[in-house]
């Protein structure tokens, strides 16, 4: 990657103030850049560090106006959203690292599969019977894709991901490391003895295009049907997903969520880490839930937030507390008065 800051004003959409021939091999924090580094700041709370950082390029705000001289040799390129910004830096810069296109001696792939052009296919992967690879996919090292398995273009699956048998992925698709899509829903039936009677498990997952997946997520297949991810889903690691669930577009999960079978979770819907969400519920679009909240029944009105355990509308939920913590504190009262 080398690039000098014109070009990086270009790609951006922004404007040069300074040397629009600055160039930069490489990306760092704004902490500890150092020379023909490009680094950004969004995050005011940083701002101390431009005038004491070696980079050569910092991306801004627009409206950006240093407070002070800032060091010798740096240049800005200013932008309506550094974040963002940044963000089409990093992808840019990624796709540089991936490694280039071609199937490893070690890959094992059906003689009935489809593999699509372009894909970059690494070491121990096993593609089965019947499944299609789309154009610019890459399977890194020791990913399963199952029998009738469904890849859109551009995936990125990294070490590790298993697709089980007959699930379909969309275009434009991140999963990361050890993550399992397709194992068999949590189904059994009591009989008379005590004991329990698998059920199997007959659908499969659907995830929609340009959806993020973490590292060792389970998302189990539906029961009949389909387990469904819709477009533009983000969910970090370590998120279970039960059988028939459905989540809508654009919904952002956090780490070590767990979602029980039959949910069907809205559009929009941002849900932080660790919160248990029980089955046969509706969540309405537009919910945000607070982490470690439990979620017990449905969530109906849109664009709510919700905290606690049972989830409540986070008004409540704060009143409950003060209400709580006066209760405690009379106890306190109450017992000294009583010694």
């Amino acid at each position: 990657m080398e690039q000098t800051a014109a070009e990086l004003a270009i790609l951006l959409d922004g404007s040069v103030s300074g040397n629009p021939e600055a160039r930069v091999r490489r990306l760092g924090k704004i902490e500890s850049a150092g020379p023909e580094s490009v680094t950004f700041l969004a995050n005011m709370e940083y701002e101390k560090f431009v005038y004491s950082c070696s980079a050569s390029v910092v991306v801004v705000q627009t409206d950006f106006k240093p407070k002070q001289d800032l060091p010798a040799g740096i240049t800005l390129v200013k932008v309506e959203d550094p974040y963002r910004a940044f963000a089409t830096l990093l992808d840019a810069y990624d796709n540089i690292l991936k490694r280039d296109e071609g199937v490893h001696s070690s890959a094992i792939i059906h003689p009935d599969a489809t593999i699509g052009k372009g894909c970059a296919i690494g070491p121990g992967v096993v593609i089965d019977k019947g499944a299609v690879i789309g154009n610019r996919s890459e399977l890194r090292a020791n990913v399963y894709i199952g029998r009738d398995v469904t890849i859109g273009a551009d995936a990125m699956f990294h070490s590790g991901v298993r697709i089980l048998d007959r699930c379909i992925v969309g275009n434009c698709c991140t999963i990361q490391a050890g993550t399992i899509v397709g194992s068999d829903g949590f189904g059994f039936a009591p009989k008379d003895d005590g004991s329990y009677a698998k059920i199997p498990q007959t659908g499969n997952v659907v995830i929609e295009d340009d959806c993020d997946i973490g590292a060792l997520c389970t998302l189990d297949r539906a029961t009949l049907g389909s387990t469904i991810i819709r477009n533009g889903c983000k969910l970090d690691n370590l998120i279970q997903v039960a059988h028939n669930v459905v989540i809508g577009e654009k919904t952002v999960i956090a780490a070590q969520t767990g979602i029980a079978g039959s949910t069907i979770i809205g559009s929009h819907c941002l849900i932080g880490g660790q919160v248990g969400i029980g089955g046969h519920l509706k969540i309405a679009n537009g919910s945000r839930i607070a982490a470690k909240s439990g979620v017990s029944a449905s969530l109906r009105h849109s664009n709510g937030t919700y905290q606690g355990n049972p989830a409540m509308p986070i008004k409540a939920f704060q009143r409950f507390q003060i209400a709580l913590r006066k209760l405690v504190r009379a106890e306190r009262i109450k017992e000294k008065e009583n010694t």
